[in-house]
């Protein structure tokens, strides 16, 4: 995993420029084509739309080599993805998720088809045969709801096509690490109103890592899916779409050496002592059906069931020493199931409306004597078995009027209820006095919405302004060890309300095309596990009780001119923790420390002004490619990638010495496109200069990057 397939996809260029010549050269192979969102429940142009986003085509994918959630982050500006094994912590200027457990609710939902995905957890499944990505910044309460405070995720994958043939690719690669994959699509005719489609992916690559000591274990990375799409349209009204995917993910384990370390040098290697795998499995289907009433109101109906398991065992002390010898051996077993109705009006018209309605529940089962933290093993095991479960309903709706000179003004909201339950046991075998039921519920509402007037000032010129707001549920703390079993107070959920101004324009014939966006966002209780205010010595999760800030300027660029083609984006982000005095739970605690008025002592500390974690000040990526026609009707198509990401920090306490601080990373990419006929050959390097960069923290161990890969793939399409 991190990044180890995307070397697959760097080999893509001639791929997409293979699958598209043809439909290209139809509209204008010099120009650039329309890019839509779909996150509105509409198919709208990106450039006339008040959402600041990054849209990828399948073919974008291709060219930028992004096969994984986690590669957004150097392609889109303003997105980190905080990958710590089991699961994935997005941010988005700096507000999605800061804590690693099921409580703390996502705060960028990610979307496969139009249906809710796993909430953090199981979410490296490989994009293969993919239509479309789009990257929403900013909140998202009226569509996405109460877990889109940072942003939203949509992924869409190809669709069967009726009239399309036996038509389809296959791709094979062989790169460094012994890294090879195979993977292809066909769709399947079946009769005038029914197709199918299926699509599979398969990766095998050796470990990046030299790891010693007794550890046992297979620390391949071994992937295999497989996705099968049905459509059936009896008639123009009617469209039925099913789709069910199956992943295993094998990913021999999450290795990582001590977060405290001073340099770089050791993240490939160091020494472990503990058995260790790593293994996600999932199936999901999700029904999407669409009604056109003879009015031209829509019925949607998105229907989506999941069921997962997640299991990880391994060293989280980062050496193979005696002392301190610490482990973690994890087994969830995840269930999502969601529903969702709309009532959409036509396109037309001086109003446009949507209505829609929500359900979803989510399940964490800990099976017993499966989820376990040996601090050491078998002297002090904290297990952990029951269930939790979550619900979230919602209600939503969204008005625009179209007024005079080119001015439309609209309105959306959503009302929001949630709920989570426990009933789970906390114990510690070898001391028979901790053993503590949790049988609790914590339910919240909230309203969030839109408020947009939009500006057609021409039609090459787009300008917006808005207020939005989002809110992310809160959730229950487990109960006290050493404080006798009591239940601390649960945690409050989240709010982010956004204010912002963009503009997006056409521009040299359509030739380049470019968007730009600023921000300014009040972030209201944060929630981040520190210790109790007047027991300093245990910790739960709590409520940054005074709000931060965050601001900043965004802005990215597409262009095509003939053979060259280029696009870039750039993010700047400023935030600031409000007033929070508490203290670091690393280090020695002492006395009461009171969140809003202290005091000041030498273990009690204000946080305020420090930055939010996981917001770099600055992002950048870039890249660029030229199509080099050759006498034999052959093409060479050369490109180069480039994305920064600056520092950032892990926790709020910004303290280098216990391994809080993220180095800069850079990272940069390059392929060579041969196209002779129908048949490309690519040769692709990924991370070129070999940048070791920690790509994630999971205290107390640091997660690395992807090291340099290099390799060559063999894409035929039919």
């Amino acid at each position: 995993m991190w990044l180890s397939a995307s070397v697959l996809a760097l080999g893509w260029g001639g791929l997409a420029q293979a699958q598209t010549a043809q439909s290209t050269k139809a509209v204008d192979a010099n120009t650039l084509q329309e890019l839509v969102v779909t996150a509105e429940r509409r198919t709208e142009n990106l450039q006339s739309t008040a959402i600041a986003a990054t849209v990828l085509t399948g073919d974008d994918l291709a060219k930028k080599g992004v096969v994984t959630v986690d590669q957004l982050q150097f392609v889109s500006p303003s997105i980190t993805v905080n990958n710590f094994g089991q699961g994935n912590n997005i941010n988005i200027r700096g507000i999605g998720k800061g804590e690693h457990n099921t409580q703390t609710s996502t705060g960028v939902v990610t979307y496969r088809d139009g249906a809710t995905t796993f909430p953090g957890y199981i979410q490296e499944e490989p994009y293969f045969d993919i239509s479309g990505v789009e990257v929403l910044r900013g909140p998202q309460g009226t569509f996405s709801g109460q877990n889109a405070t940072g942003g939203a995720v949509i992924v869409n994958t190809n669709d069967p096509k009726i009239g399309g043939g036996h038509s389809g690719y296959l791709l094979g690669h062989y790169g460094n690490y012994d890294d090879v994959g195979l993977q292809g699509a066909v769709n399947l005719p079946i009769n005038d109103t029914t197709a199918a489609r299926v699509a599979f992916f398969t990766n095998y690559r050796d470990s990046f890592y030299h790891i010693s000591g007794p550890w046992t274990g297979d620390p391949t990375l071994k992937w295999g899916a497989v996705r099968l799409s049905l459509l059936w349209t009896p008639s123009d009204k009617l469209k039925v779409l099913w789709k069910t995917d199956y992943d295993y993910l094998q990913n021999g384990g999450y290795f990582g050496d001590a977060m405290t370390k001073p340099t770089t040098d050791s993240l490939f290697r160091f020494a472990n002592n503990t058995h260790t795998f790593a293994t996600d499995q999932f199936i999901r289907s999700t029904a999407k059906v669409d009604y056109v009433a003879d009015n031209g109101i829509t019925f949607r109906s998105i229907s989506s069931y999941a069921k997962g398991r997640t299991a990880w065992k391994g060293d989280i002390d980062g050496t193979a020493a005696a002392a301190p010898n610490y482990w973690i051996a994890e087994a969830v077993n995840e269930r999502l199931w969601s529903q969702e109705f709309n009532l959409i009006s036509p396109d037309t018209g001086p109003m446009k409306w949507v209505l829609g309605a929500y359900y979803q529940s989510n399940d964490y089962t800990f099976p017993k004597n499966r989820f376990l933290i040996g601090v050491p093993p078998g002297v002090v095991d904290e297990r952990l078995d029951g269930v939790n479960k979550t619900y979230t309903a919602a209600a939503f709706g969204q008005v625009s009027f179209e007024l005079p000179r080119g001015f439309e003004l609209q309105v959306g909201a959503r009302y929001s209820k949630w709920s989570t339950v426990n009933h789970v046991r906390w114990y510690v075998p070898q001391f028979p006095t901790i053993d503590y039921p949790d049988n609790e519920t914590e339910v919240g509402y909230n309203l969030t919405g839109k408020v947009t007037l939009n500006w057609q000032l021409d039609p090459n010129n787009f300008l917006y302004a808005f207020v939005a707001s989002g809110a992310k549920p809160g959730g229950l703390n487990g109960p006290l060890y050493f404080g006798g079993g009591v239940l601390p107070p649960p945690f409050r959920q989240e709010l982010v309300y956004d204010y912002e101004a963009g503009w997006k324009s056409n521009l040299l014939d359509n030739h380049l095309r470019t968007q730009i966006g600023v921000y300014y966002n009040t972030f209201k209780h944060f929630q981040v596990i520190l210790p109790i205010p007047n027991n300093p010595l245990q910790t739960t999760e709590q409520n940054n009780p005074n709000p931060s800030k965050l601001y900043g300027i965004e802005a990215s660029a597409q262009a095509v001119f003939g053979d060259l083609s280029f696009d870039l984006g750039a993010g700047w982000t400023k935030s600031e923790i409000g007033t929070f005095w508490t203290q670091d739970p690393r280090l020695p605690r002492s006395g009461p420390c009171d969140p809003r008025t202290g005091p000041a002592s030498a273990s009690c500390i204000n946080l305020g002004g420090n930055p939010q974690t996981y917001a770099p000040e600055f992002t950048f990526n870039a890249s660029a490619r030229y199509n080099y026609h050759l006498a034999n009707g052959d093409t060479l198509t050369p490109q180069v990638t480039y994305s920064h990401i600056s520092e950032q920090w892990g926790t709020l306490f910004d303290n280098r010495a216990a391994g809080d601080h993220l180095d800069p990373r850079d990272i940069v990419g390059a392929s060579l496109a041969w196209t002779h006929g129908d048949l490309v050959t690519t040769l692709y390097g990924y991370n070129l200069t070999d940048d070791h960069y920690v790509a994630a923290l999971l205290s107390p161990i640091r997660i690395a990057g992807a090291p340099r890969q290099f390799g060559i793939s063999i894409m035929k399409p039919f």
